[in-house]
């Protein structure tokens, strides 16, 4: 079955427990995923391809800080009523990956926030799963426009859906937990840029002050150290890349449903990009750097670095490199802590990149897996 070129995500590229990466990518009836063959490759096994029939060409993906690994996306089957008709029931469907290169476990439903009310579950958005100290929470944009939640605990028990309020939501969210695990959540909306976060791990998620703005759906949040979260959306007047990133929090939170005033820095580091941005926190030359890579408006990979301390990044060079690729370029680093950069081709297959030894953000050749 033909992988789809498509990745939407970009928390695609994956270490596993063992340092083995993980590559994964929606295809027709499921997903396909390649795995290292030994931590740090070069060689890798797959395609391999899982069929699940029903779901949407959309995953998103988190790690736990045990190295599972967790799929979560949009399952939508036709099912026939006892008068005879056709309904197509929506639900939120999870499966765990506890070793890279094993089997997952069975795809498991939780539901949507609207029971079997099929008109409403239909119009969820995708799923956007994040894994704090305690285990996976999945956000969704509601049939509203809002944002609703629901948390696993640390016995494996679902909560109920929460409704975390909001609106003007565009299609996609995304969260990350810090080292602490304590998780923020982000939503680009019509006018502003909504975001929520735990004052401490395991907290409530509570509503932070909006950030006027005009962003296009799709953004993406990582933990940049110091126990903070930055978060990264383009603009829809020109595409332009802004980041945002605010303080830790100091004590506790303000009472739920209030807005608290955060203070957090806003800036802008390009224009020329398509999709959202794949970020990676890592060292570079004994400096502690982020590093991005988008598609860029030529079709071709490219990628950036700044110094992590920079509250409001100054700007990034990028560099295109590699071929045409379909959807947005994923990071990660591998078993010997170097930068990996993975793209999906036009063709459906996989192209890989690693870090060269020597000064800065070197790249060597591309492999095709």
């Amino acid at each position: 079955m033909a992988v789809r070129t498509a990745t939407p995500t970009t928390g695609w590229l994956t270490r596993g427990k063992d340092g083995r990466l993980t590559a994964y990518a929606p295809a027709a009836g499921g997903f396909t995923r390649w795995t290292e063959v030994r931590p740090g490759g070069p060689e890798w096994t797959g395609p391999e391809h899982f069929a699940v029939p029903g779901l949407d060409p959309y995953l998103s993906i988190a790690r736990s800080a045990e190295g599972y690994v967790y799929l979560t996306g949009v399952r939508r089957r036709e099912v026939e009523t006892p008068d005879g008709h056709k309904r197509t029931e929506t639900d939120i469907v999870y499966a765990t990956q506890f070793q890279p290169g094993r089997s997952l476990t069975p795809w498991r439903s939780i539901g949507t926030p609207y029971g079997q009310d099929w008109d409403r579950a239909a119009q969820v958005g995708p799923p956007t799963i994040v894994v704090d100290s305690a285990g996976p929470h999945v956000f969704v944009r509601n049939a509203g426009g809002g944002v609703c939640g629901r948390r696993q605990d640390a016995r494996g028990i679902w909560g109920p859906w929460a409704d975390l309020k909001g609106s003007h939501v565009l299609e996609t969210l995304s969260a990350a937990a810090t080292a602490e695990g304590r998780v923020e959540l982000l939503a680009t909306a019509s006018e502003y840029v909504l975001r929520w976060r735990q004052e401490e791990p395991g907290g409530p998620l509570r509503r932070v002050l909006n950030t006027p703005a005009k962003p296009l759906a799709g953004s993406t949040s990582v933990p940049v150290g110091d126990g903070r979260v930055a978060h990264y959306w383009r603009s829809a007047a020109d595409s332009a890349l802004h980041t945002q990133c605010a303080d830790a929090p100091t004590g506790a939170g303000s009472e739920a449903g209030a807005e608290a005033p955060v203070p957090a820095a806003l800036g802008s580091l390009a224009t020329g990009g398509t999709g959202p941005v794949a970020v990676l926190h890592t060292t570079l030359d004994d400096r502690p750097c982020v590093v991005l890579a988008q598609r860029a408006a030529s079709g071709l990979p490219a990628v950036a670095a700044h110094p992590a301390d920079e509250a409001v990044p100054a700007g990034a060079a990028w560099s295109e490199t590699g071929e045409t690729c379909a959807g947005t370029p994923a990071l990660a680093l591998d078993a010997h802590d170097r930068v990996v950069v993975a793209a999906i081709g036009a063709d459906g297959a996989l192209r890989v990149a690693r870090q060269e030894p020597g000064a800065g953000l070197s790249l060597g050749e591309w492999r095709r897996v």
